[in-house]
């Protein structure tokens, strides 16, 4: 009897363990469409997959999870907390090897409250949107609340080089008032702003 309790008690952490890993999906199209897998480890090439540099959307249900541009997680990388991603803006088709790397990017504890994270913005504290001056959350930085027509009014006009968007979907332009090229970001971290680098003027949220 103790013998089978004690197999008992094993399968239920077992289960109770696996119901916490986390999970997440990638597709090869944008808006999650086209071919997807799903993962709950360490896939630390994606070739064997035939997914080699071909994710171009990805849906987070749990957990943190780190995607690279080369096998081994070598290379560029960005850390997506839950949440659709309905194109990796700058990471298009750049994705070989993905891993989970813990729970901190959670959006909400659950008492409703927002979840800890770290102290510079990144999946942390209260801000929806940090805005840095160099790549890789370099520098000094800002924290958009709302629509910014004209970010000279911070002292950061076309000096934008990283963001973390922590909650909703922003539009970024290179001109004033949302003018020129525009380009939108749902949550996540963005090392590089790729053509959008040092160009961004104006800021606001979408949804």
């Amino acid at each position: 009897m103790k013998s089978l309790f004690s197999r008992l008690t094993l399968s239920t952490l077992l289960l109770a363990g696996a119901a916490h890993a986390g999970e997440i999906t990638v597709y090869a199209d944008d808006n999650f469409a086209g071919r997807s897998e799903t993962f709950r480890g360490t896939v630390s090439d994606l070739v064997p997959l035939g997914f080699n540099d071909r994710v171009s959307s990805v849906v987070v249900r749990s957990g943190t999870w780190q995607l690279c541009e080369h096998i081994n997680f070598q290379g560029r990388c960005i850390e997506l907390s839950r949440g659709e991603y309905r194109r990796l803006e700058g990471f298009n088709d750049k994705v070989s090897s993905v891993r989970e790397i813990g729970d901190r990017g959670r959006d909400r504890d659950d008492r409703g409250g927002r979840g800890d994270r770290d102290d510079r913005g990144g999946y942390g504290r209260g801000e929806d949107i940090v805005l840095f001056a160099q790549p890789r959350f370099g520098g000094r930085h800002v924290e958009p609340r709302g629509e910014i027509r004209n970010l000279t009014d911070y002292g950061f006009n076309d000096q934008t080089g990283s963001v973390i968007i922590n909650e909703g979907r922003w539009e970024l332009c290179d001109d004033a008032k949302f003018r020129g090229r525009c380009i939108t970001l749902g949550p996540g971290r963005y090392e590089h702003l790729n053509e959008l680098n040092n160009r961004v003027s104006s800021v606001r949220r979408v949804r």
